[in-house]
């Protein structure tokens, strides 16, 4: 018996990373998933075929957290195969990385509108149903980056921290509806998108960590598996730092 059992899942960007272990540990706690893609259909159809044989039901849509329209279809189709939304979890996200004098308006606007924008996007799409239900959770991925800043990433901090202040007025706004909304902030997590950095500027990373390793996407998932579940029935609007001791 999972954590989830009984419990439908919406989750933004999870073909691979730390979207594809949420995926794949909330499957495994029992509950069905709805995942979007953005691109690679194939890869999105082999994760479905997976989740769906560790007995859940699971559902890969392709749509774009962008587009505000786009998420009230996915919602509504989400409604249509299963009847309730338990669990959002916002976790789409892109970099557009560069110093600021030779950013694009291009790429700060790609960068919020993928980012940040989505979250208002998906919450406020799934917000009605939440409310009828009386209960529901919703946990977006920020970053440590939003809380800290780093040099050439403006665009990506700044919407990660605009997650952040999002989160905490969502969780006062619905608090009393018994809809929770928090936010987990990952710091160095290893996934495709690192493993093909330099190894040696890599292992300075993780040697600055006081937990001296980068997270994996299991980390970051069995943390936010703990705030969609009802174990955290009474923990809303926290940001959780899963950054193995990075930000103290």
């Amino acid at each position: 018996m999972g954590i989830l059992k009984g419990k439908t899942a919406i989750i933004t960007g999870a073909t691979r990373g730390i979207g594809k272990g949420i995926a794949e540990r909330f499957a495994e706690e029992g509950a069905n998933v709805v995942f979007t893609y953005a691109s690679s259909e194939e890869k999105a159809k082999a994760i479905e075929a997976d989740l769906n044989s560790k007995g859940v039901k699971a559902l890969a849509l392709k749509s774009n957290a962008a587009d505000y329209s786009a998420c009230e279809d996915l919602v509504k189709m989400t409604l249509e195969q299963f009847e309730t939304i338990d669990i959002v979890v916002n976790n789409a996200g892109i970099t557009r990385d560069g110093l600021l004098m030779r950013m694009s308006e291009e790429n700060w606007d790609e960068v919020i509108d993928t980012n940040l924008k989505s979250v208002f996007n998906m919450t406020k799409a799934v917000q009605r149903t939440m409310l009828k239900q009386r209960s529901g959770s919703i946990v977006n991925i920020s970053s440590v980056v939003g809380v800290k800043g780093n040099a050439g990433q403006a665009n990506y901090a700044a919407s990660k921290a605009g997650i952040n202040g999002f989160t905490k007025s969502v969780a006062q706004e619905l608090g009393s509806r018994n809809i929770r909304c928090n936010a987990i902030a990952p710091g160095f997590i290893e996934t495709e998108m690192t493993a093909s950095l330099d190894e040696k500027v890599v292992q300075e990373w993780r040697d600055a960590i006081p937990l001296k390793r980068g997270g994996t996407p299991e980390d970051v998932a069995n943390a936010t598996l703990f705030l969609a579940s009802d174990a955290s029935a009474y923990i809303t609007g926290q940001i959780i730092h899963v950054c193995g001791g990075m930000l103290t």
